[in-house]
């Protein structure tokens, strides 16, 4: 009898066991839930860094990539026949206008040149006797003295003389004129870029002696995309530097908006003149410019590095008592680390610059000092 209830006690054991633990599990779960609401009841706060938005005095400017070419460019070329006697300057040197570039063997020139003043003088001394000859016929011929014939015939030598005479004049200037070009001259102040003949070669008239290029004032060639050509004009002032002198910034003025734009490439092709009087700057360098469109005006500029950008959006945000605040806006020029903002922001507003990747719209947040 003993055995069998102390075996009953035994098999009812585990149904009690149960039994409290079913009875006690809503307990465990009201507790469960209320630790879960506890955690969500928790805010969660972002740390992050500020500035406040400034307004600058800025000139707004289209950034883009040129090139400088010499001003003007001459062949510099023989105009008469002969022997090359002289070259009096070498590549890479500087020349002033009117400078003395090379010769050309004169003798046959300086001959004819001496023949020709000869004659001019045989024909001034034909005409001033041919003059005096006449007059005394004239004087004659109206106190009949001669005949018609006699005078006509003074007249007409005197007609010769004078024709003569001009004739040698026109002459002497041609032969004068040769004469001087055997000295060949720099048409211009410039470097000589090329040469392109030695001492003792023959040339002819056409023949290529040097190549002069003017580098003072340099020409600043550039693109402007379609998009900006209603900023464009005359006179705009351009500021440029060069990978040869990282560390300087150069200037110059616009001079020539060309009529065409390039089909290939959707823009524009400008024209500038720079300064060049150190001579620095040197034909096919390299230049990045910028191109300022109008006078300097109030800007809202923010660091680059608190943009967000989302597709085409781009975004940023700001701090309103403690809540974080997503403002999408529109940015203009990058000046250095800073970017134009257009819409969007104003001057004094407080601005997330660092941590701005960690928030949302409403999100709490805690400005690190």
């Amino acid at each position: 009898m003993l055995n069998r209830d102390a075996n009953s006690l035994t098999a009812i054991r585990p149904f009690r066991a149960a039994a409290a633990v079913f009875l006690l599990l809503p307990v465990l779960l009201v507790g469960a839930c209320g630790k879960n609401e506890t955690k969500v009841a928790e805010e969660k706060t972002i740390n992050v860094q500020v500035n406040t938005v400034e307004t600058k005095s800025l000139r707004p400017f289209i950034e883009t990539i040129g090139s400088l070419k010499a001003f003007e460019q001459v062949v510099v070329s023989s105009e008469i026949e002969g022997i090359l006697r002289t070259t009096n300057v070498e590549e890479g040197a500087f020349v002033s206008k009117g400078a003395l570039l090379a010769t050309v063997e004169d003798r046959d020139y300086a001959s004819e040149l001496r023949r020709v003043e000869f004659a001019l003088k045989q024909a001034e001394a034909t005409l001033v006797n041919t003059k005096a000859e006449f007059a005394r016929k004239e004087t004659l011929y109206k106190e009949e003295l001669v005949t018609k014939q006699q005078f006509d015939d003074v007249f007409t030598r005197m007609a010769v003389a004078d024709a003569e005479m001009e004739r040698s004049k026109a002459a002497l200037a041609i032969a004068r004129e040769r004469y001087a070009k055997t000295r060949i001259l720099a048409p211009m102040a410039g470097y000589i870029s090329e040469k392109k003949i030695s001492q003792g070669e023959y040339v002819r008239n056409g023949t290529p002696l040097y190549t002069l290029v003017q580098t003072d004032p340099l020409k600043l060639l550039f693109t402007v995309s379609e998009k900006d050509i209603g900023r464009l004009k005359v006179n705009q002032d351009v500021q440029f530097k060069v990978d040869a002198y990282p560390d300087r910034e150069f200037k110059g003025r616009v001079t020539i908006l060309y009529p065409t734009i390039d089909e290939r490439t959707r823009s524009l092709m400008v024209e500038a003149r720079a300064a060049n009087a150190e001579r620095l700057l040197k034909p096919g360098l390299f230049a990045k410019v910028m191109l300022y469109t109008t006078e300097a005006r109030d800007t809202v500029v923010i660091p680059v590095t608190s943009l967000l950008y989302e597709g085409k959006s781009v975004k940023v945000f700001v701090v309103e008592g403690d809540r974080a605040k997503e403002r999408i806006v529109k940015v203009g020029n990058k000046y250095d680390d800073a970017m134009e903002v257009v819409e969007g922001l104003k001057g004094g507003e407080t601005l997330v610059v660092v941590g701005q990747q960690n928030l949302a719209e409403g999100v709490k947040v805690h400005v690190a000092r």
